[in-house]
């Protein structure tokens, strides 16, 4: 469709696509974001060539096809490698260190990481490069680190790990040389052994999936687009779906405290992580005797 300059959004109509996208994925456009909406959503009529917010909403109403090009023109793609270092600090120093002494018997050896809201794909990678530098003996392991998206766009980029050469600012030399490949004249391709970690998947956080249990999940500025009561219940997800003394990673501005479970939470360096409860010696023997009956 050609452009259309003229087109108009009312207020109204803006309510509206705000309900309905919030009531499909769970995002919150609220007062603070209302300039980026609406600016949003003029763009993306205009480049549909309607005329009205009405027409809009017609349109996305009845094609999960044109929702999810309205999705993705809001959706905004802020990441990077190793983004918040202090996190990452606390996952090679104390998590990982702790991980291989609570499973190095195991048979088989098995690590499952899930990066909820994985963006372009620089989390869960660095995550793989952390796991690959600091856990020892990383290649006897079954590395399983699951990585999710609503953005479809954002997952393709992923599943390539291409990357131009400024996205990997945050990496020494020497990592770089031990876990990419230059396939381009600026441009850079996460090797086999890391990409082999990386499982990437498209999830809407707003519908619940299970997917077993996890020893981490990292969920990093990803809470503050949902409303209060979607937050507290996606964290008890996450409390559901964490193995026993497992570790929730947040992003600086999120907290646990409103969420209906209980986390325990450790302070590492200049990080905060959240951890589950181990079960109590008492709650195991009332389960073992359950299971008896």
């Amino acid at each position: 469709m050609n452009g259309n300059k003229s087109a108009t959004v009312s207020e109204h109509e803006l309510a509206e696509l705000r309900l309905l996208i919030e009531r499909r994925s769970g995002i919150l456009f609220d007062d603070s974001r209302e300039r980026f909406f609406s600016t949003r959503v003029l763009e993306h009529i205009q480049a549909k060539g309607v005329a009205h917010g009405t027409d809009m909403l017609r349109i996305v109403k009845s094609s999960n096809v044109e929702y999810d090009a309205l999705l993705e023109r809001l959706l905004t793609q802020e990441t990077s490698f190793f983004r918040y270092p202090n996190i990452f600090q606390a996952l090679q120093r104390r998590v990982l260190p702790e991980m291989h002494t609570k499973k190095f018997w195991a048979s088989p050896r098995k690590l499952r990481i899930w990066s909820a809201g994985c963006a372009t794909g620089e989390e869960p990678y660095s995550i793989a490069i952390s796991i690959a530098e600091s856990l020892q003996f990383a290649d006897a392991w079954h590395i399983e680190i699951l990585a999710t998206d609503i953005s479809k766009q954002a997952l393709a980029v992923a599943e390539k790990g291409i990357y131009p050469r400024r996205e990997l600012a945050a990496l020494a030399p020497g990592q770089i040389d031990a876990h990419f490949i230059r396939v381009g004249n600026d441009e850079y391709q996460v090797k086999p052994r890391i990409k082999s970690m990386v499982k990437f998947a498209p999830m809407n956080l707003a519908e619940a999936v299970y997917m077993g249990r996890f020893d981490c999940i990292f969920c990093m500025n990803v809470l503050i687009y949902f409303s209060s009561e979607r937050r507290a219940a996606l964290i008890q997800r996450f409390h559901d779906a964490l193995e026993p003394g497992g570790y929730l990673f947040l992003g600086h501005a999120e907290t646990v405290t409103s969420a209906p479970v209980k986390f325990g939470t450790i302070v590492v360096g200049d990080s905060r992580v959240h951890q589950k409860p181990l079960e109590s010696p008492i709650v195991r023997a009332a389960s073992a005797t359950e299971e008896a009956r």
